[in-house]
């Protein structure tokens, strides 16, 4: 059973793999055996801004030279506003600023279909891999703006802004789109959802956040190892065009 799940010999691409969740996946996976490149413009090595066509295929040009093509893609790299953005982010959605807009959408959308293009390409051609695009439940369901109280009980005005929700349901069908039409070329390509991860947001965030979760907390960071890893090996190999969530029950109800 251990060999089901086994990355031993297999090279991964992480996008945003030096984020909080991009860099537990790539502990994930090393744990596993594999070998990952990390794309993140905070990487030590492939400082790659994935919005830059150009500078993805220089890297990948680079892992496809030392370690040969990749067998696992694993789309992290996103933008979002946070519990604490900047009132101009966090305004009514009539006034949301296009820049912020253009800016999630480029990293979040554009980046993960560019990233798909170059890496999924060459696996493609191979014959094998598999792609995991991670997405969040505020893709698949509407935010719950009651969370932010918290932020308006002095007299502040607080939404959660609109893009990343936009941005995240954008992944589901370009997962769908992908996993048909690399089928027959071995490529298996994957939505990962997850709900809200621990980190250092404000108490009264988590404590609203966590009233609404079924299992009554928000998710470690560790807990997203498991569903990549999944995912990433033969454990599922006959699983593509699916949507794995790894939310604590939230959508549920």
């Amino acid at each position: 059973m251990s060999d089901l799940f086994s990355l031993a010999g297999r090279v991964a691409v992480v996008t945003g793999g030096a984020g909080q969740v991009g860099s537990e996946i790539v502990r994930g996976l090393e744990e596993q055996g594999a070998r990952v490149a990390v794309f993140d413009l905070a990487a030590e090595r492939f400082r790659v801004d994935v919005t830059d066509g150009s500078a993805l295929k220089a890297a990948m040009e680079e892992v496809v030279r030392e370690w040969g093509v990749p067998h696992v893609l694993v789309n992290a790299a996103a933008l979002d506003s946070p519990p604490d953005a900047p009132a101009e982010e966090a305004g009514p959605f009539e006034s949301y600023p296009e820049r912020s807009f253009d800016e999630v959408m480029a990293v979040n959308v554009k980046g993960t279909f560019l990233s798909c293009q170059i890496v999924g390409g060459p696996m493609a051609a191979a014959g094998r891999g598999s792609i995991i695009n991670i997405s969040s439940i505020y893709g698949m369901l509407s935010p719950i703006q009651e969370l932010y109280d918290f932020r308006r009980r002095g007299g502040e005005t607080f939404f959660k802004p609109v893009a990343y929700s936009v941005s995240k349901s954008a992944l589901y069908n370009l997962t769908r789109y992908l996993a048909t039409y690399w089928a027959s070329s071995g490529v298996r390509v994957n939505t990962l959802t997850l709900a809200g991860v621990r980190n250092d947001q404000p108490q009264e965030f988590v404590d609203a956040y966590s009233a609404r979760m079924p299992l009554g907390r928000m998710a470690d960071v560790d807990e997203v190892v498991g569903p990549v890893v999944f995912l990433a090996s033969d454990a599922s190999s006959y699983v593509t065009g699916a949507n794995l969530v790894a939310d604590g029950g939230w959508t549920a109800w």
